[in-house]
């Protein structure tokens, strides 16, 4: 079953602040970030309205808003194009951005809203329009040295243009900054956004089969039983998946993923991975293997397992029924170059230049369940075991994936 540990360290160790509402906008969960960030414990929050965060200047409307919402639900990013602002609980202003998602449970509506203390922008955006202020003011000044003193000005000149420099050095490194704020909270959103559609088809149907599971209790109704039984497996399987790829992708980024290098039979490493993955095999789906070269390399096998595992995982999801899966691996001398093929829905040549990329999805692979993270995954290995990833593709007529790999000690 679904590993309720991962859950909850999402949940407590998440970054930005994660407040649950219910019915009439009681708050019903916050997490550790959120109680950080309002200085409110758990407690003092639970049952109490939304409003509660809402600066006065804000509340009255606030209700309408949250109306509103209640009858149009809709993952969306509020206050588009103008400040929002948190209260905390010592009765200062936070500039804020929030992110809402929504579900439903037991016909009530639950509303989620991701929240990200913006201070520090804020604070550049501030700095940058002080130092646009001062760039000018350094213009201007210069602009009348040059009319006025001509000449006799030249030294000064100089140094101002100095200053002008190191102000516009220093621009650029707060613009870059900013930059890159943004572009992190576009990732975000679209996490958001992906992690709410993907979370909530399996927990639908994990809900909906295990109140189906009471209603057969005799023994003739077994079959029905078992049907729903793979239909909850299959679920949960699924959320581990994201889940594992969640966590995969949060270690790489903070570093916390090395290699262990260690001797082992290629051959027999990679046919023990396929026989794993045979259960995952659509009806009457095959696996093709053919190995050349030497068998015994120096590698690290964990990694290289989720590589070979993401790879024949997508192969199997993108292909049909009764297609063929084609492994190729080949040593030669220092390399080994593994190959896996499929005759599945292809990428288009537009879409091929941003697969790497973290949450990245074809656009026609959008009705296929994936977290658009499995690709992002295998590049991050490969670059850890000094390797390579190439891939070749065309629509609706399969695609190749190649990792080269470097095999000696």
């Amino acid at each position: 079953m679904l590993d309720q540990a991962h859950m909850i360290s999402l949940f407590e160790n998440a970054t930005e602040g994660i407040i649950l509402t219910g019915r009439n906008g009681k708050i019903v969960l916050v997490n550790p970030a959120a109680e950080r960030m309002f200085g409110y414990t758990n407690t003092e929050l639970t049952d109490e309205p939304i409003e509660k965060l809402i600066p006065d200047r804000y509340k009255a409307h606030h209700h309408q808003l949250r109306n509103g919402f209640y009858q149009h639900p809709s993952n969306r990013v509020m206050g588009q194009n103008r400040d929002l602002y948190g209260r905390r609980k010592d009765g200062a202003d936070i500039p804020v951005e929030v992110s809402l998602s929504h579900y439903k449970k037991d016909e009530e509506l639950f509303v989620i809203a991701f929240i990200v203390d913006i201070t520090r922008r804020k604070e550049i955006e501030h700095n940058m329009l002080q130092q646009q202020k001062q760039l000018e003011k350094v213009s201007n000044e210069i602009r009348k040295l040059n009319a006025d003193l001509e000449l006799k000005v030249e030294e000064r000149t100089i140094i101002l243009k100095e200053a002008l420099q190191r102000l516009e050095q220093s621009q650029a490194e707060l613009s870059e900054a900013l930059d890159k704020e943004r572009q992190l909270n576009e990732i975000k959103s679209r996490f958001v956004s992906m992690a709410s559609h993907e979370f909530r088809t399996p927990l639908s149907t994990v809900l909906s089969s295990a109140s189906l599971l009471s209603k057969y209790k005799t023994t003739e109704e077994q079959e029905k039983r078992d049907r729903h039984i793979d239909k909850i497996r299959n679920s949960v399987r699924h959320l581990n998946d994201i889940l594992e790829d969640f966590l995969s992708l949060g270690k790489l980024d903070e570093g916390k993923v090395g290699t262990t290098s260690s001797e082992f039979n290629l051959q027999e490493f990679i046919h023990e991975t396929i026989e794993e993955m045979k259960g995952l095999l659509k009806h009457g789906q095959h696996i093709d293997f053919r190995y050349q070269g030497k068998q015994k390399i120096f590698s690290d096998k964990k990694l290289l397992k989720n590589i070979i595992i993401n790879l024949i995982s997508n192969a199997i999801k993108f292909s049909d029924e009764n297609s063929s899966i084609v492994i190729d691996c080949s040593v030669d001398g220092r390399w080994a170059l593994i190959s896996i093929s499929d005759a599945g829905i292809g990428i288009s040549r537009e879409d091929q230049d941003h697969l790497f990329s973290s949450f990245f999805r074809g656009a026609n692979a959008t009705n296929i369940a994936g977290t658009g993270l499995g690709l992002h995954i295998v590049k991050r290995y490969a670059d850890l075991l000094k390797g390579s990833v190439q891939l070749e593709s065309e629509l609706n007529n399969g695609t190749t994936v190649s990792i080269t790999i470097p095999v000696t000690e």
